[in-house]
Parts: structure tokens; C-alpha cells; sequence
């Protein structure tokens, strides 16, 4: 990935961003106004695709969390393949700081949502709420910096959020898992099995690929397992180098991660916002947010994320396991570790994954994902402004 591509990258997060606060802004006006009735009747719309016996009826806001959050994990693993094999994490060399802070920005805000709530059953199951990266957000703050930010930093940030994105994926499918059917989990070993050979022999078609991936994703649905691993094992399958009957090189990861990008850029991720982050605040109340589930997760993503970030590259460089990104400095990466609190889209993912989308918490947990992912920003953006200096 050249500097140009890099560049280019940000330059696109960092629209995503911008209309990531848009459909924020647009969900909380909607539901703290008397078009709230409205608001609320778009995310309860039925929707329903029947095929004879094979029946999926769920209202719109699912429809969004479960069906087009896979295309967005579909997204993101090939981000993850594409890195893994060929990109900043092809080495481990190139892969070690990033992965030490990646795990330290888990692990820490973990532990701290814990101390909160280690009394309350219903609340532990938010834990890995405070986990989460939003890559759009930090990198779009990181470009309202221009050239003042090395690359190299950039490139750690990126790096960072893509295994931040790892994780997710691997807690979700570990502890966000209901109770199995067996029928849908062997019609999913099945279509991985024909994936599988489609790799092995080189199929270079999408559209096969595309039309496995559906029958994964309905029996992935129907599992009990969450239904957007079934975007991420999708792309794990789809082959990054093969040769076609030309012989000439051919990415269909390449080609499929770049149609995807803008559809889930600019319409996905801001619907998910939209339909996600209406909180109503005239039901919230300064109790409300010092519960410890609201505590523990803007505890979590403010101190956690950065003491974990900054705490373990810190140790990482200490010992001479890694080396500090090139040009960079450590109030640098001090701010672009207080970036890492941004969780936003992935916080709230997890949210309704751990809560169901109960409204036990009265929104007191959204609102503390939201405030959270603020203060990390506008601290981390100060941090790095000082710094540029």
C-alpha cells in the first residue's frame, strides 16, 4: 500500500465520518421530537422473505444489524486477509506493536467494565462493549490533522482498528452465541465445504461466491450463531491471488472489497448509525448514567482504551519487543491511543448483541457509548494538536 493509497483511505473514512455524525445527529432529533412515532415505526417495519417453509420476518432495525452488518464483517475480513498475507501485518515485525496495543485496548477497558459490574449478572454480559475501535471516526479525526501526523502512525492506527476488528469478531462468536440447531449449523459446514473447494480450484467468478455466501448467511442466521460471522467466514474463503484463463493475476478479494467499500461506507454504516444511535434523552437521567453499566462503559472506552493502548506499546518499546512508529513521538501516540476510545458503531454492535436491545438501561447505555466515543475524540484530537506543535 503506497502513501498515496493510504492517503486516499483516510481521505474516504474521514467522509464516512462526517455522515456517520449526520445520521447520529438525525436519530436524535427524530426520537427526542414529536416525530418520534415515525422514527420508531421505520425501525419496527416488518420486513419478511418467505420461500416455501424457509420463512425470515423480522422489523427493519434487525433486518440492518443482521443482514447488512454481514456485508460490512464481509468488508472487514477481507480487509483482514488482505492485511494478514500482503499488508502492515504480513510480518511480525510490522504486526507487533500494533497487536501488543490492540490486545492491551481489549483487555484493559475489559477489565474495567468488570470492576463496575462484577456484582451484576445482567450487566457482566456487556463487557466487550468498551473493546471496540471505530476506524472511520479515529482516522477521519487523524485527517483533520493533514501532513502534521506521520504516516507511520496512520498506518498504526489502521493496523490497530483492523485487529481491534479480529477480536470482535472472535468474541462475538465465542460469548454473543445462542443456543445451537444442528440442521442450520450442518447446512453451514456445508456451503464453508463448498467455499472451501471453489477456493481450492480457483473459481474466479463473484457471483458464486455471492450465492454460497447467502445460503451461509440464511443457515448462519438460523443457527444461533450471529448471523455477520457469516460475512467474515465468507471472506476468509474468497481467493486474494489466482490466475485466470488468461494467466494473468486476478484478486477477486481485490475487486469484491472495492465494489463494497463505498456501499457500506456511505449507506450500511450510516443506517446502522441512524436506526442504532436514537437515544432518548428525556428518559435518561443523571441516576441513570451513574449506573454501573453506563459507568463502566465510558470508564472503559476513555481511560481502558488509552491505558491499554498507550500502556502496552509502552511496555512493548521498553523492552525492545517493537519499535515506536517511524517519526512519531509518545504524546503522538499518546493522543492516537486516546483516539482508540472511539467506539461508536462497533460499541454499539455489541450493545445490542450483549442487551438484546432491551431498554432496561433506559438508553443510559447508548448514551454512555456516545459520550465515551466524545470525549476520546475531542481528547485525542487535542492531544495530537499539542503534539503537531
Amino acid at each position: 500500500m503506497t502513501k498515496h493509497d493510504i492517503e486516499d483511505f483516510i481521505k474516504k473514512d474521514s467522509f464516512q465520518g462526517i455522515m456517520l455524525i449526520f445520521a447520529t445527529i438525525a436519530a436524535l432529533i427524530l426520537q427526542n421530537s414529536p416525530l418520534t412515532t415515525y422514527y420508531t415505526g421505520f425501525l419496527n417495519t416488518p420486513v419478511e422473505i418467505r420461500i416455501g417453509a424457509l420463512q425470515i420476518a423480522k422489523p427493519l432495525l434487525l433486518w440492518v444489524n443482521d443482514g447488512l452488518m454481514a456485508i460490512f464483517f464481509l468488508v472487514v475480513g477481507l480487509e483482514i486477509k488482505r492485511e494478514v498475507m500482503e499488508g502492515h501485518l504480513s510480518s511480525i515485525s510490522q504486526a507487533m506493536l500494533p497487536g501488543i496495543a490492540a490486545i492491551g485496548g481489549m483487555v484493559v477497558p475489559a477489565l474495567i467494565f468488570v470492576a463496575f459490574n462484577y456484582n451484576d449478572e445482567f450487566g457482566m454480559k456487556g463487557w466487550a462493549i468498551p473493546t471496540a475501535t471505530d476506524i472511520a471516526f479515529a482516522l477521519g479525526i487523524l485527517s483533520l490533522l493533514g501532513n502534521r501526523v506521520p504516516v507511520s502512525l496512520k498506518i498504526f492506527l489502521m493496523a490497530l482498528a483492523i485487529i481491534d476488528d479480529l477480536g470482535a469478531i472472535i468474541i462475538i462468536a465465542l460469548f454473543y452465541t445462542e443456543q445451537l440447531s444442528t440442521l442450520s449449523i450442518s447446512v453451514a459446514a456445508a456451503a464453508l465445504v463448498i467455499l472451501f473447494i471453489m477456493n481450492r480450484m480457483n473459481v474466479a467468478r463473484k457471483a458464486a461466491y455471492m450465492i454460497v455466501g447467502v445460503i451461509l448467511w440464511v443457515s448462519v442466521l438460523k443457527s444461533g450463531v450471529h448471523a455477520t460471522l457469516a460475512g467474515v467466514a465468507l471472506a476468509f474463503f474468497i481467493p486474494l491471488r489466482i490466475k485466470d484463463k488468461h494467466n494473468e493475476n486476478l484478486s477477486i478479494a481485490h475487486q469484491l472489497e472495492h465494489d463494497l467499500h463505498y456501499w457500506v461506507a456511505f449507506l450500511i454504516l450510516p443506517l446502522f448509525a441512524f436506526v442504532n444511535a436514537g437515544v432518548d434523552l428525556r428518559g435518561i437521567s443523571a441516576g441513570g448514567m451513574s449506573e454501573s453499566v453506563p459507568l463502566g462503559i465510558m470508564a472503559g472506552l476513555f481511560f481502558g482504551k488509552q491505558i491499554g493502548v498507550f500502556g502496552f506499546s509502552w511496555i512493548a518499546v521498553k523492552l525492545k519487543a517493537a519499535k515506536l512508529p517511524k517519526g512519531s513521538t509518545w504524546l503522538q501516540l499518546y493522543g492516537v491511543a486516546l483516539l482508540t476510545g472511539i467506539g461508536f458503531t462497533m460499541s454499539l454492535f455489541v450493545n445490542t448483541l450483549a442487551y438484546d436491545d432491551t431498554e432496561l438501561f433506559a438508553y443510559a447505555d447508548k448514551l454512555a457509548i456516545l459520550l465515551g466515543s466524545l470525549f476520546s475524540g475531542v481528547a485525542g484530537y487535542i492531544v495530537l494538536k499539542i503534539a503537531s506543535r
